[in-house]
């Protein structure tokens, strides 16, 4: 089954024994950026299947390291059936300020270049070729990216079938179409519950005033969940 039809089938789920199955697909929400261009923050939340508890998660990436800043990821999950995600998201929010506020972050968006939500089925789930800023004509080279995917054994997966790791590439455009690695899996994170695939989900970008222009490129990972497949967040980040 491809991974566009497994899709389809997760948002329009097979009726069996009068009883709809669905996992979860978090909501994605771009925060935005340090004014320097530093540090790259999103968020992604939901509705844990088989629980109902509400959650949200709030990244804050290191953009020249690709890596995470200290003390994150903050990870929220309320254990009640009386909260809601505004509760979980409230509690994610609030550790967040001693980081990077919201209101630097939303002065800081930058530009969401490309984008392709998890139902578009007739976007290319592997690539991505961007104008990096919206200016026209363009005073910028484009920049493309391309996702594959490869197999690669994850811990405490073994019995679930074939779990998938993933590389990015980039592709300059200026000159020869010459490719660099910009991320390659060499283990999976369990954070990543068992991964059945990734898309592309969104390339965003910055040009700060002060500091080095600098992207994001959002990924959708699929993984096994309780109810059905699960789709949650990571983030790539880099300069431009």
């Amino acid at each position: 089954m491809t991974r566009l039809l497994t899709a389809l089938l997760f948002f329009f789920p097979i009726l069996a024994g009068g009883a709809a199955h669905a996992g979860n697909v978090s909501e994605l929400e771009i925060l935005g950026f340090s004014s320097d261009g530093s540090i790259f923050a999103f968020e992604e939340y939901g509705i844990q299947d088989g629980s109902g508890f509400p959650y949200a998660n709030r990244f804050y990436v290191d953009v020249a390291s690709d890596s995470f800043v200290t003390g994150t990821p903050i990870r929220i999950l309320l254990q009640d059936e009386s909260a809601t995600l505004r509760d979980a998201r409230a509690q994610a929010r609030a550790p967040g300020q001693s980081i990077v506020s919201d209101a630097e972050l939303m002065a800081n968006r930058g530009y969401t270049a490309g984008a392709n939500a998890i139902t578009e089925l007739s976007a290319d789930p592997f690539r991505m070729n961007v104008n990096p800023r919206p200016v026209i004509p363009p005073v910028d080279d484009p920049i493309e990216f391309r996702l594959e995917e490869f197999n690669l054994d994850a811990q405490g997966c073994e019995n679930l079938g074939p779990t998938m790791g993933f590389r990015l590439l980039r592709v300059d455009l200026r000159q020869d179409g010459s490719v660099s690695l910009v991320h390659e899996d060499e283990s999976i994170p369990q954070s990543r519950n068992c991964p059945l695939g990734y898309r592309l989900g969104a390339v965003q970008t910055i040009h700060p005033d002060a500091g080095a222009p600098s992207y994001a490129v959002l990924i959708a990972i699929e993984s096994f969940g309780f109810e059905g497949p699960d789709y949650h967040w990571i983030a790539v980040t880099g300069r431009l």
